[in-house]
């Protein structure tokens, strides 16, 4: 192998361990706790995707909205899904210029009208940083993550809520 193919692959190596060890490490808790309370209030997810991401929602008049528990999207998707919103479907996009200069999905809000696609309002506007703060908090602790249980209730919540009572494990 020449010294040059050598190179190349010994920094692709350390950049894919690189990358995996910082995966493995985790993002900070506190960024974790400030995107759930993005998720809880600000952006209030919790009234489709319910309290605990899983679907059943808080409101009987809000749109159905997937289990995020049982998500397969990679966080790239799901940055993207929250930044742009899912147009005709009840998905809101959170970036107040999502649709202005084509940086969602390449279409404008004129595309959109031609295409006869709809966009929900959302409850709240997101700063980029704050969208990231929700994906840090959906993959810490909501997708992938499995069913509900009273344990992941308490971990959740941080502590033994109303909400866990009737979780078994």
């Amino acid at each position: 192998m020449s010294f040059l193919k050598a190179s190349l692959f010994a920094l692709l190596l350390a950049a894919a361990t690189g990358a995996s060890s910082a995966q493995a490490q985790g993002v900070d808790p506190a960024d974790v706790a400030a995107g759930m309370r993005l998720f809880r209030a600000k952006a209030n997810c919790q009234t489709c995707h319910g309290w605990a991401g899983d679907g059943l929602k808080m409101d009987s008049q809000m749109p159905d909205a997937p289990n995020l528990r049982e998500s397969q999207l990679d966080r790239d998707t799901i940055v993207t899904t929250i930044q742009c919103g899912r147009p005709g479907t009840g998905m809101p996009p959170f970036d107040r210029l999502a649709y202005s200069d084509g940086r969602c999905y390449q279409m404008k809000a004129a595309d959109l009208d031609k295409s006869g696609l709809t966009l929900n309002d959302p409850p709240a506007t997101l700063a980029p940083r704050e969208i990231q703060l929700i994906a840090d908090f959906l993959f810490a602790k909501v997708i992938g993550k499995g069913a509900m249980t009273r344990a992941l209730c308490v971990e959740y919540w941080g502590g033994d809520v109303p909400a866990c009572k009737d979780l078994t494990d």
